[in-house]
């Protein structure tokens, strides 16, 4: 897409020769010619003492030497004078991919705006023309939601369009993710046949002001916090040169027009040059689009990686200045949490409410919980209550999904039903203005599912092929085959909620229209209601629910009595450049008393960026980009698990560092480090209660778990007053290294031996269903 020359032609990260061949020295001088104040934005925002602050700033930031402003870049939008088309073979994918880009304009410039809006026209919904074409008329890609507007990315849709506009340049890019077997010359004359018909058929401007309709709340959502408010306004600044354009450019956005959409269309996309990129799987190279030169990506050798390598030296001078900078200024006392009120009440028909009011913005969301999900699966079809969850998301008695997805999007709202391992949850959010309407639209989703034949077709398609995606990635065997170890590979937890391929392919419509008769009661529902909304008005809100006929549901009688056993278990993934690890044992409860502390007590060992084994594994020992460890659980007990992807020639000794340190951690942590433990979870409760994404994950535990209204406060009391003896005691209680399992997935030939040596018997080699694969 971009020329030599151009800031885009290459990764942020740079490449493997940029990162061998980069000096001290080369980062000394480019933080002295940006990282000055001439070229720096502060934003302080909160409740803060505006004068005070002033004099804080002046303090400590006025005698910094300012260096001359670097020269902003000029616009540097790109011309293809050919249309460029490539493939490359991926070791890992197991679909072929198409990227079909567009050079366009830079950030907040005028058609940046409409661009955006021509991607969710073309593919933002089961309504648009290139996923009726792809999805529907030629079955070419898996079913998905559509994708397409703001930004970058695609999420789960299998066939999206995206207006990516940066600084100096932007493009705009139609993305179809294929089925395995189809050719993406296919998918290009697809595309290509669908512009053409989109150019007879056009769209309305009701199509151009349903995106809009979104655009309020969206924006609303984004300045909900402090740190939202303070990041729009300095983005603003560096990118516009005034904080205040915010007004400017939501109304940019809203005084988009149909013709300003076509005359975008006619001036980036109709009849230009392009880039075309057919991403295939190794060894596929005949699903690549026609004519597409083979595009190789230099990769450095196992072992080369992680080699040592001479940088230079830097002696900084010392810094004048008038103040001690060596010493730390005092802090004040740490915030008290105000932890908001939360009011209870009950339908007619006897299902709790749980509600916080919160009224400084126009937003409002709701919940409703339907205990049981996966848990009520039947055997041997896991995903049952996935699939019926999805389905109920596809269209009602009286309106087609299509007819059902432009309701929503009239009125600005987001709502979707979703299937998950212990329930499944029926979510809304909009302006508060349009709760009630929000809300009958999801009663119908609710009471009236259309079980349609067709879309259940796509959707377990869809469901299969994206097993099919993530079921060969080494994270998700890693992660697969921890769980069934820990479990037991027969035991309901040892699952995912959206099953496996095998189970997918046996379930039937008749399954899932039998699930949602059986366990879909109020007898078993929750709801929670966050926002600009009095309670009284909740409750008459919710009482519309009262035709809901409550039934008996019997839950499962879930025990673990599997006992996993301690040991490596690999899982080979040849020619892996990076291993995967999964170490850990079976955990607590997320009801389970002990769960918040030991949650506490992890935090130095695995659950921040400057814990232990980060510290070690990327920071010393530049094996990864990162490590973590945590706790975690449901109303059953979930895991201790520590991850990290390492580069592979470092398999051996990731796995002695991960068993030492887990060891050494019962010994007990410095005063130093407790009190950073300490301080870093009272600072950061007082910001934890300001959107109301927030308030819901305050909400959930009390609602699904059975916490008591004030455990916030109770968890402040316990952290305060932790001791040295108390967090050795609770590592002491919680970790069990002589219980540990090793799930490494990698590339055996080079690793699997050297495991041997580690002192925990000898490896067993597994699939990412913990089964015995063999030699």
């Amino acid at each position: 897409m971009y020329p030599e020359n151009h800031p885009y032609n290459w990764t942020v990260i740079g490449s493997l020769e940029d990162l061998s061949n980069a000096k001290i020295q080369d980062a000394v001088d480019f933080h002295n010619k940006y990282y000055g104040p001439s070229n720096a934005t502060l934003v302080v925002a909160g409740d803060i003492d505006v004068a005070q602050t002033k004099k804080w700033i002046d303090k400590y930031l006025a005698e910094i030497p300012s260096s001359p402003k670097p020269q902003n870049l000029a616009k540097m939008p790109v011309t293809l004078t050919e249309t460029k088309r490539a493939y490359y073979e991926d070791n890992l994918a197991t679909a072929p991919m198409l990227t079909m880009s567009f050079p366009t304009v830079e950030e907040y410039s005028k058609d940046s705006y409409a661009l955006s809006f021509l991607a969710r026209i073309l593919a933002g919904s089961k309504k648009s023309p290139l996923y009726k074409v792809l999805v529907e008329e030629r079955k070419l890609a898996p079913s998905g939601s559509g994708g397409g507007g703001f930004g970058r990315g695609g999420g789960g849709a299998s066939v999206g369009a995206f207006q990516r506009s940066m600084e100096v340049a932007g493009a705009f890019a139609v993305t179809v993710r294929a089925f395995p077997t189809v050719k993406l010359a296919d998918v290009e004359d697809a595309i290509k046949e669908r512009f053409s018909l989109f150019e007879k058929e056009g769209f309305s401007d009701q199509d151009v002001e349903r995106q809009k309709a979104g655009l309020e709340y969206r924006f609303y959502m984004t300045i909900g916090s402090i740190f939202g408010k303070a990041a729009r306004l300095g983005d603003y600044n560096m990118m516009n040169g005034s904080p205040d354009f915010l007004a400017t450019d939501l109304q940019n956005t809203m005084s988009v027009t149909k013709d300003d959409v076509w005359r975008v269309y006619n001036k980036y996309l109709k009849g230009r040059n392009h880039v075309l990129v057919s991403m295939v799987p190794k060894g596929k190279a005949d699903l690549a689009a026609a004519n597409s030169i083979r595009f190789t990506v230099p990769e450095e050798s196992v072992a080369k990686a992680g080699a040592k390598k001479d940088v230079g030296t830097y002696n900084p001078a010392p810094i004048p200045s008038k103040i001690d900078r060596a010493k730390e200024p005092v802090k004040g006392p740490d915030p008290t949490v105000k932890v908001p009120a939360i009011w209870t009440a009950k339908t007619s028909n006897g299902i709790a409410i749980f509600g916080i009011k919160k009224s400084d913005l126009p937003l409002a969301e709701f919940s409703i919980v339907i205990k049981g999900g996966m848990l009520l699966d039947a055997p041997g079809k896991i995903g049952t209550a996935y699939l019926t969850a999805r389905l109920m998301n596809e269209g009602t008695r009286t309106k087609t999904p299509i007819e059902l997805r432009e309701a929503i999007e009239d009125l600005g709202a987001n709502i979707s039903i979703s299937g998950g391992e212990e329930s499944i949850t029926l979510s809304g959010s909009c302006l508060s203005g349009k709760l009630n309407d929000v809300m009958a639209l999801a009663g119908e989703m609710l009471f009236e599912p259309r079980w349609d034949e067709r879309e259940f077709a796509l959707t377990k398609a869809q469901t299969i092929e994206s097993l099919k995606r993530t079921e060969t990635t080494p994270s998700a065997m890693a992660s697969s085959a921890f769980d069934k170890l820990i479990y037991g590979s027969d035991h309901i937890l040892a699952n995912q909620a959206m099953g496996t391929q095998k189970s997918i392919e046996g379930i039937t419509l008749d399954d899932l229209k039998a699930y949602y008769e059986k366990h879909c009661s109020p007898s078993v529902a929750k709801i929670m209601v966050l926002g600009d909304l009095s309670k009284e008005n909740a409750v008459k809100l919710f009482n519309g629910l009262k035709e809901w006929k409550p039934k008996e549901v019997k839950m499962p009688d879930v025990k673990i009595t599997h006992a996993a056993k301690p040991g490596v278990y690999f899982i080979n993934v040849p020619g892996a450049k990076q291993s995967v690890f999964n170490v850990g044992h079976l955990g607590l409860a997320a009801s389970d008393p002990g769960f918040y502390p030991a949650t506490v007590m992890n935090h130095k060992l695995g659950g921040d960026f400057s814990s232990i084994l980060n510290m070690i594994l990327r920071e010393t020992k530049s094996f990864t980009y990162g490590a973590r460890s945590g706790f975690s659980g449901s109303s059953f007990p979930g895991s201790f698990k520590a991850t990290v992807d390492v580069q592979t020639n470092a398999t051996f000794e990731t796995a002695q560092i991960l068993r030492d340190e887990i060891t050494k951690y019962r010994e007990g942590i410095s005063a130093d480090n407790l009190g950073f433990v300490k301080s870093a979870f009272l600072k950061s409760m007082a910001g934890r209660f300001e959107t109301l994404g927030q308030l819901s994950g305050m909400l959930t535990p009390i609602v699904m778990y059975g916490l008591p209204f004030d455990y916030v406060k109770q968890r402040e009391a316990f952290v305060k007053k932790l001791s040295l003896a108390d967090h050795k005691a609770l590592s002491q209680k919680y970790l069990h290294p002589e219980k540990l399992v090793f799930v490494v997935a990698g590339d055996k030939e080079t690793q699997f031996d050297k495991l041997k040596e580690l002192g925990l018997g000898d490896p067993i080699l597994v699939d990412k269903d913990a089964q015995p694969a063999g030699k």
